[in-house]
């Protein structure tokens, strides 16, 4: 899907420049990669210490034996 954009040339400098590749193009998917793979682990990161959990639950209980 062809899409134009107006990005800050010198913010897409400097990015392909730390980020190494050799492209605009992968330059911008990896950006949007770790951008929401940033953001899912913040997702993570505000739920914990939310889950309710058994101290004296014991997981070996309930394996089943092969």
């Amino acid at each position: 899907m062809p899409t134009n954009l107006a990005i800050d040339d010198r913010l897409l400098e400097r990015a392909l420049k730390i980020g190494g590749k050799r492209t605009k193009k992968d330059t911008v998917n990896d950006a949007l990669t770790e951008y929401i793979q940033r953001r899912e682990q913040q997702k993570v990161l505000s739920d914990f210490g939310t889950v309710d959990y058994f101290e004296d639950y014991q997981p070996q209980k309930y394996r089943r034996k092969s």
